[in-house]
C-alpha cells in the first residue's frame, strides 16, 4: 500500500526525490517476499534500507512510513526483538493518530492500532492489549461497517488474544462472527475462510475438545486442497495443526502428517526454514510421548539448532524448544542437564516477556522444582 499526495521533506531536486522514493518502494517490496520466505535477517536490513530513504524524502508525519513501519515491526517480532517491534509500531499508531483522511488512511490506523496490539499480547501485556483491539474493531466497524474484511481482520488478533489469555469462550465468539461474515463474503471455500478454520481448530486444540478441533482442522485442510497445489506451504501450515490435534488424541495418523508437512517445507522453503524447525519440534513431542527418546532428542536437538540459525539464541521460540529438552532430560532422570537447560529457558523468556507471563510464571515453578528435586538427589 502507497499513498498519494505526498510532501517530501525538502523538495531541491524533485525528479530524485520521487526516484528514490519508488526506489524505497521497491525495496520494501523485496522485504515482504523475503519476510513471507521466512528469511527474517534479510527481511529486516531491506525494511530498515526502505525506511532510511523514506525518512529522508518524506515529511516524519507521512502514512507511507507508518506502512513501512509495520512491516519492519513485524519482522522484528518474528525475530522475537519485541522491544524494537512495539517501538515501531508505536511510531506508526503516532504517525496515523492525527491524520485525516480517506479510506486508505483508516485501513492503515485500525492496522496500526492492531499491530500494537498484538505485540502487547506476545509479550502478556493483555491489559494494554485489549483496548488497543477494542479500539481498532470501533474504527473499522465505523469506516467500512460491520460486516467487512477489516473488521475481520481484528476480531481474528482480539481472538488470539482472549485464546491466549484463557478466555476461550469469548475467543470462539469473536472467531465465529469473522467466520461467518468471511462466508458471507468470500464463498465456504475462499482461503481465508480455510485460515479461520484452521484458527479455531488451534482453539480447541487448547481448550482440549479434541474431537471438535480435528473437525475444524479437517475442514481447514478440505479447502486448501481445493484451492492450493498439493506441495503448498499453507497446505503443509494446516496438516501440521491436524496432526497435532491429532496426536492429542494418540491417533497414529498423527505421525504421517508431521512428516507430509515436514518434507512440504523443506522442499519448498529449504530445510533452514522456521517451519521445519516447528514440524522438528513437535515430531520430537511425539516420538517423547510415545518413548523413542533418542529419536525425540535429536529432532530436539535439531530443532534447536534451526532455531537459533534462524531466530537466534535469545528468542522466546527458541527457548520453547530448550524447555523442552529439559523436560525431556528429566523424564530420563538426568536433572542437572535438565536443570541447567531450565535455567537458559528461564533467562530467555525473562529478556523478551512481561515479568507475568503465563510463560515466565511457569518456567520459573519448574526450575525451582526441579533444583528442589536436584537438591534432594545430590544429598542420597
Amino acid at each position: 500500500m502507497t499513498f498519494k499526495n505526498r510532501e517530501p521533506r525538502s523538495a531541491p531536486c524533485p525528479q530524485k526525490t520521487r526516484n528514490t522514493i519508488r526506489r524505497a518502494h521497491r525495496i520494501h517490496q523485496r522485504a515482504l517476499l523475503s519476510h513471507a520466505e521466512g528469511n527474517f535477517e534479510k527481511a529486516r536490513e531491506l525494511c530498515a534500507r526502505s525506511l532510511r530513504l523514506l525518512e529522508r524524502e518524506l515529511a516524519p508525519q507521512d502514512p507511507d512510513l507508518a506502512n513501512v513501519l509495520n512491516t519492519f515491526g513485524g519482522i522484528q517480532q518474528d525475530l522475537g526483538c519485541y522491544a524494537e517491534a512495539e517501538a515501531a509500531f508505536r511510531r506508526s499508531v503516532s504517525i496515523v493518530r492525527n491524520l485525516s483522511g480517506d479510506i486508505e488512511v483508516e485501513r492503515l490506523r485500525v492496522r496500526s492500532l492492531s499491530h500494537l496490539a498484538d505485540i502487547l499480547r506476545v509479550q502478556g501485556r493483555y491489559g494494554e492489549a485489549e483496548p488497543l483491539f477494542e479500539r481498532a474493531l470501533s474504527i473499522a466497524e465505523s469506516a467500512f461497517g460491520p460486516r467487512d474484511l477489516h473488521v475481520c481482520s481484528v476480531l481474528n488478533g482480539w481472538a488470539l488474544l482472549c485464546r491466549y489469555s484463557g478466555r476461550f469462550d469469548a475467543a470462539e465468539r469473536l472467531y465465529q462472527r469473522a467466520l461467518a461474515v468471511m462466508e458471507e463474503i468470500l464463498g465456504p471455500e475462499h482461503v481465508d475462510v480455510a485460515t479461520m478454520y484452521h484458527n479455531l481448530g488451534g482453539l480447541e486444540y487448547m481448550r482440549g475438545r479434541y474431537s471438535t478441533g480435528e473437525l475444524y482442522a479437517r475442514r481447514s485442510v478440505e479447502i486448501r486442497q481445493k484451492t492450493h497445489a498439493p506441495d503448498s506451504p499453507e497446505l503443509a501450515a494446516d496438516l501440521a495443526t491436524l496432526a497435532a490435534i491429532l496426536d492429542a488424541q494418540d491417533k497414529q495418523e498423527a505421525e504421517e502428517l508431521y512428516q507430509r508437512a515436514l518434507h512440504i517445507f523443506e522442499s519448498e522453503r529449504g530445510q533452514d526454514n522456521y517451519e521445519v524447525a516447528i514440524n522438528l519440534n513437535n515430531l520430537a513431542a511425539l516420538n517423547h510421548r510415545r518413548g523413542n527418546i533418542l529419536l525425540a532428542e535429536a529432532f530436539y536437538w535439531w530443532a534447536l539448532h534451526l532455531k537459533e540459525k534462524i531466530l537466534g539464541p535469545d528468542h522466546p521460540d527458541t527457548a520453547m524448544t530448550v524447555h523442552n529438552l529439559a523436560v525431556l532430560f528429566r523424564s530420563q532422570g538426568d536433572l542437572e542437564q535438565a536443570s541447567s537447560l531450565l535455567g537458559r529457558a528461564l533467562r530467555i523468556f525473562e529478556k523478551t516477556l512481561d515479568p507475568d507471563h503465563p510463560r515466565v510464571l511457569a518456567c520459573r515453578d519448574n526450575l525451582n522444582e526441579l533444583q528442589q528435586e536436584y537438591k534432594r538427589w545430590a544429598e542420597l
